[in-house]
């Protein structure tokens, strides 16, 4: 009985001192350092749509403004940071854009994700000879 009872407090103190690893949460739209140095104003919704993606919030109060938002989730204590890069548009052409994003992140996120894609299974025409 009290290996049992030492058993559970030495879990109870492990759980909640940090050692465990926490992996990084990212949710929203991760956007490019190159996807953002191509943005030039006059550029219609379509060629912004084809470079940037969809917008993860488009408001049916504000057709002229699309807003791509992220958030990161690093530590155990559930600390997220919000970034949020907000284009304008007049006349459905784009006039500017601000605010911020992850950058820094992608290339690491992109690497690590093609990491594990190698050991997914191939669809049966790119099958390996």
């Amino acid at each position: 009985m009290s290996r049992l009872i030492l058993a559970a407090l030495v879990a109870l103190a492990v759980s909640g001192c940090g050692i465990l690893y926490k992996q990084p949460i990212y949710q929203g739209n991760l956007i490019e350092q190159s996807s953002v140095d191509q943005l030039q104003a006059g550029m219609d919704k379509q060629q912004v749509m084809a470079l940037m993606g969809t917008p993860a919030v488009a408001s049916p109060f504000h057709h002229q403004r699309w807003d791509y938002t992220a958030t990161r989730r690093t530590n155990r204590r559930g600390t997220t940071e919000i970034k949020n890069l907000t284009l304008w548009f007049e006349n459905d052409a784009l006039a500017r854009w601000e605010g911020e994003y992850f950058p820094e992140d992608d290339a690491a996120l992109a690497q690590e994700v093609r990491k594990f894609g190698h050991n997914l299974p191939r669809e049966r025409n790119n099958r390996r000879r």
